[in-house]
């Protein structure tokens, strides 16, 4: 199930409820494509609606997802007000990268809440990647760029944080065939589910 959201980019569709059907296809150069809606028989159901298959996600507890949510609530609402993008989503984009640690660094030299590189930080106007509130706007406005230039489509956006843009346009606008980014896409996508969708 799709849900259209303003805020810019005309219409922006990403997924409504944990409960959408969920199917992903590998091709032949090893890209992975992640879709609710296929287009051929290649797409293997993996997060079925309404089904009871394991690979449904099951309901996260209400302590586990709140600990974070309450802590960054105000900055997440924030940046969801000045971007248009859900907050559930962006509190998904998080605890994947960071798992809500402001004082996260990854090895290759990501920052904070929604790991932003040094390059991007600058590009979107963050000056300490470690301040929440400065963090999560950029990585908003960012992951809001990424929709636009990838049409909207979640899963590439999601990609292209992961991996960057140039990957995912050199795979011929796919999910890369690295193991990070495919573990990645339908891991944010889960939690985004999870969050309710919204």
């Amino acid at each position: 199930m799709l849900v259209s959201i303003g805020g810019g980019l005309g219409s922006l569709f990403v997924p409504c409820t944990a409960r959408a059907d969920m199917f992903i296809y590998t091709d032949s150069s090893g890209a992975q494509h992640v879709t609710n809606i296929p287009g051929d028989a290649r797409y293997q159901l993996v997060l079925p609606e309404g089904g009871t298959q394991p690979q449904a996600p099951a309901p996260v507890p209400a302590p586990q997802r709140e600990a974070g949510r309450e802590r960054y609530a105000l900055p997440v609402a924030q940046a969801a007000a000045d971007t248009g993008l859900p907050e559930g989503l962006l509190h998904a984009v998080i605890k994947a990268e960071s798992n809500y640690d402001a004082d996260a660094v990854s090895h290759k030299g990501a920052v904070g809440l929604m790991q932003l590189m040094p390059e991007t930080a600058r590009r979107f106007g963050v000056l300490d990647a470690r301040d929440p509130a400065a963090n999560v706007l950029g990585g908003a406005r960012y992951l809001k760029t990424l929709l636009a230039m990838f049409d909207a489509d979640l899963a590439l956006a999601l990609a292209a944080y992961n991996a960057g843009p140039a990957a995912v346009l050199r795979s011929g606008r796919a999910v890369p065939p690295y193991a990070e980014t495919q573990r990645y896409v339908p891991r944010v996508l889960d939690l985004y589910g999870r969050e309710g969708g919204h």
